[in-house]
């Protein structure tokens, strides 16, 4: 396995949430080879820890791993009193949140660190970070290497056993594999979901709207699923770490969350699996943007949440969000060379803002540069950058 982008502090206990073949149990025995490990997916150790949870934990000394615990989340029960008591260091990983950063919030507070580990950022297999995405321009050669690369990672995606394959044959017949295992059946085993075809319908409507507002009553009217029942399946994708949604921004905080979400996958890999063909504007949002998200979860960009935005008059922005008091708008174009019409919505977007706003537009060029002081970004700079 390479080198992960992702530092966790050694001397303190640690929850680690990813989906589900992100990594995370490869990092932790490579990064703790003398702990003792123990995974939930085992049925006798789930069992043991479901039926005698203080002694499961006793059991794997003061050194441990535990990985998928979001299988039996009040063994962090048993955790807090091995590290309150025992002093043990214990690292627990979960490929959902569903009822388990709860339970970590209320038994662990204070206790343990809590990180995020995406599938690989684009690069991340090649190097160490090779420079700021937002703050420093990415050298030639990054940049063609991003170009010879960009075809591939746009389709298949990253998560880690993908972008180590070399045939695209291979990487499909994977992400197929995945589908039919970690995408479907472990949704429907974490929240009891029973209409696999319902499900289905559900990752083929994300698609479908990549971009464009999720609407719940559309989602299952076309997925002949009830409203609370989409909303469910819906809510296990976002527990699970499959996908990820984008509340509309306003500049009043209290509105922020009033207008419709948009749903974007956390890997483009995800897409490709269910065979869904999206055009190259909607395949190249769902990159970018995922790319941005997973550099946010591990503290790249600083700021708690990402947005879109639209207008009164229907003028949107891709992606919107907040870092040191500096408002950070970009759009998303399939284009090798942006004109003035590509920077409309920016542009009005910035008159209208009283914070002090950055623009940025990404597209499909070799080459930084401004126009009317928008900051023209190649897509490829997202290759090796934080």
């Amino acid at each position: 396995m390479f080198n992960r982008w992702m530092d966790i502090d050694t001397n303190k206990s640690a929850l680690i949430i990813g989906p589900r073949r992100s990594g995370k149990t490869t990092f932790l025995k490579n990064s703790f080879p003398d702990y003792k490990y123990a995974t939930l997916d085992d049925l006798d150790f789930y069992d043991w820890a479901l039926r005698d949870p203080k002694g499961f934990v006793q059991s794997l000394g003061n050194h441990c791993i535990i990985d998928e615990i979001q299988r039996a989340p009040k063994l962090t029960i048993a955790v807090k009193y091995a590290i309150d008591n025992e002093n043990a260091h214990i690292i627990m990983t979960g490929s959902s949140s569903l009822g388990l950063l709860d339970s970590a919030a209320e038994t662990l507070a204070g206790r343990i660190n809590i990180y995020s580990m995406p599938t690989a950022c684009w690069g991340e297999e090649i190097s160490n970070p090779k420079h700021s995405i937002f703050g420093e321009k990415a050298d030639v050669l990054i940049i063609k290497n991003g170009m010879r690369n960009f075809e591939e990672a746009l389709t298949y995606g990253q998560f880690p056993e993908i972008i180590t394959l070399d045939e695209k044959d291979a990487k499909k017949e994977l992400l197929v594999n995945y589908r039919n295992t970690y995408f479907i059946r472990d949704v429907m085993q974490l929240s009891n979901l029973e209409n696999v075809e319902g499900l289905y319908a559900i990752f083929a409507n994300i698609c479908r709207s990549i971009g464009s507002h999720l609407e719940v009553s559309n989602f299952a009217r076309e997925s002949s699923l009830s409203v609370p029942t989409t909303k469910k399946y819906l809510n296990t994708l976002y527990q699970s770490e499959l996908a990820f949604k984008l509340y509309g921004y306003q500049y009043g905080p209290a509105k922020r969350y009033i207008k419709a979400a948009k749903t974007y996958f956390a890997d483009n890999g995800i897409i490709e699996s269910f065979n869904q063909r999206l055009s190259d504007g909607q395949l190249l949002e769902n990159f970018v943007i995922s790319e941005l998200e997973k550099r946010r979860k591990l503290g790249f960009i600083k700021t708690d949440q990402f947005y879109y935005y639209k207008s009164s008059a229907g003028r949107e922005i891709d992606l919107v969000f907040e870092s040191e008091n500096i408002l950070h708008a970009i759009e998303i174009k399939s284009v090798k060379t942006p004109s003035s019409k590509d920077i409309t919505n920016l542009r009005e977007f910035a008159r209208q803002s009283e914070k002090e706003v950055k623009c940025y537009l990404f597209y499909l060029g070799e080459e930084y540069s401004e126009i009317d002081g928008i900051h023209l970004i190649p897509v490829y700079s997202l290759f090796c950058g934080k």
